[in-house]
């Protein structure tokens, strides 16, 4: 199974695949509203308005499994995005990003990423999986990672 087959919503509801993704470099990112790492929109952002036009795709997956951080529906996450960050990047509907109720993107991330990168579980918002236009998992990225800090590995695969 491809990266591009698995099966996702759009923050507005629309069921659709990563297919509409394919030939892009993706950087797929666990997301919440009210983290203290919530400021990394800022810097998710700017890598998107940077390097969007060359192919660069920013996946956001809203997760309210650390600390309760991402409580609000859908209408309320993309409002506060748009407003706070002024994120033009998709965001898409909540999901869960470990445990018994994984989405199988994630499960397909935690499976497919190569070592050294492999570090079990998500560990908090915000943990950041790069994939080039292959899709092919490329480097995963700790929670806490500043975005900037991966402006160089995206370079690369742009």
């Amino acid at each position: 199974m491809s990266i591009y087959a698995i099966e996702v919503r759009t923050i507005d509801g629309q069921t659709t695949t990563l297919e509409t993704y394919k030939d892009k470099v993706l950087l797929i990112v666990n997301t919440a509203s009210a983290c203290g790492l919530t400021p990394h929109y800022a810097g998710l952002q700017q890598l998107y308005d940077t390097y969007q036009e060359q192919g660069l795709e920013i996946l956001g997956f809203p997760c309210n499994q650390f600390a309760g951080q991402e409580p609000g529906s859908e209408e309320e996450i993309k409002q506060f995005c748009e407003l706070n960050y002024k994120v033009t990047f998709p965001l898409f509907s909540k999901i869960d990003v470990k445990g018994p109720q994984i989405h199988p993107l994630y499960a397909y991330l935690l499976e497919h990423t190569p070592a050294p990168y492999q570090n079990g579980d998500i560990e908090w918002n915000f943990a950041k999986f790069l994939i080039d236009r292959e899709g092919h998992i490329v480097k995963r990225f700790g929670a806490r990672t500043e975005p900037a800090s991966l402006e160089q590995d995206i370079k690369q695969l742009l």
